[in-house]
């Protein structure tokens, strides 16, 4: 089913320094989330739905005041409901542990408002306060850690920070051409693509690293771990990209395809199956694996 959903938390926007003369509020909205559209910014500006930090409504005429902030709930028409369910792997007064199906958004976004894990948590557990740590696509599966202390949130965000987890990911994929390689250690610099959504190598001093192995092959399909040393936007989709292999299902990889506009039946093949990292708080070692198993499904050659 798809609803009108609006967000239950405030979304906040900061006016930047800008060179005179200054834009209008319409549009500087609609260029800084031109994907939302400009109907819309004129709408909420229009109906006051939108306001500075004082509860001050701001319209369209309103002027436009460097590092004013400007408070909306983000909201959508039709939000499509993901009909799988979250699992809380573990939990304690400082952090909160969950692995998410493929298809669910760890925070909002686009048109998924409520429909993300961190708001599915925060209604789940009555932990109001909650902050995802590390991110995940909303197209992949598995472990992502929450800071459920704003004491100690600082401290597991440094783990990540200063590459301090190990993460192993599981991926069924293309085999690549070369028979006789089985592991591999890519290394690239990843900078934001073109569209925005996508990111791209490009030369110069590597920003990115991952550990490859090639396990099982099978049916057409490789099963792979992955160990990525950083954690850059869609890095495992591009670095399985330049061994000559595709993960299964992915269709921003090597080349944007259009995804299926409806239906779950063909989720991208990545799950972050196990994170382990010394607790900052309690100095114990942790360990969380999901119970997600992946499932290519008919794969050509079957």
């Amino acid at each position: 089913m798809q609803k009108f959903s609006i967000a239950p938390n405030v979304s906040y926007v900061t006016l930047p320094h800008v060179e005179p003369p200054y834009p209008s509020m319409l549009d500087f909205l609609d260029r800084r989330f031109s994907q939302v559209g400009r109907e819309t910014w004129q709408e909420r500006l229009e109906n006051g739905r939108i306001t500075d930090d004082s509860g001050k409504v701001i319209t369209i005429a309103s002027n436009y005041i460097v590092n004013l902030r400007l408070c909306y709930y983000r909201e959508v028409d039709e939000e499509p409901e993901i009909p799988f369910k979250e699992t809380i792997v573990f939990r304690n007064e400082h952090i909160v542990v969950a692995c998410k199906p493929h298809f669910l958004p760890v925070i909002p976004s686009g048109p998924y408002v409520n429909e993300c894990l961190l708001y599915r948590l925060k209604r789940n557990t009555g932990l109001g306060d909650l902050v995802p740590v590390n991110r995940l696509d909303r197209e992949t599966a598995g472990l992502v850690l929450f800071s459920a202390d704003k004491r100690t949130r600082g401290l597991y965000g440094d783990l990540f920070r200063l590459a301090r987890v190990r993460k192993l990911y599981e991926a069924y994929g293309v085999i690549p051409a070369d028979p006789h390689t089985t592991e591999w250690h890519i290394k690239s610099r990843i900078v934001t693509g073109s569209p925005w959504f996508l990111s791209k190598n490009e030369d110069g001093e590597p920003n990115a690293s991952t550990l490859i192995k090639l396990g099982e092959v099978k049916k057409g399909l490789g099963f792979f771990l992955l160990e990525p040393a950083t954690g850059k936007q869609h890095q495992l989709r591009l670095h399985m990209t330049m061994i000559g292999s595709q993960i299964l299902n992915d269709f921003y990889y090597p080349i944007l395809q259009p995804e299926p506009k409806k239906g779950f039946n063909r989720p991208l093949q990545l799950l972050a199956k196990e994170m382990s990292f010394i607790d900052p708080v309690t100095g114990c070692d942790m360990n969380f694996v999901s119970e997600r198993r992946l499932d290519p499904g008919i794969v050509p050659g079957q």
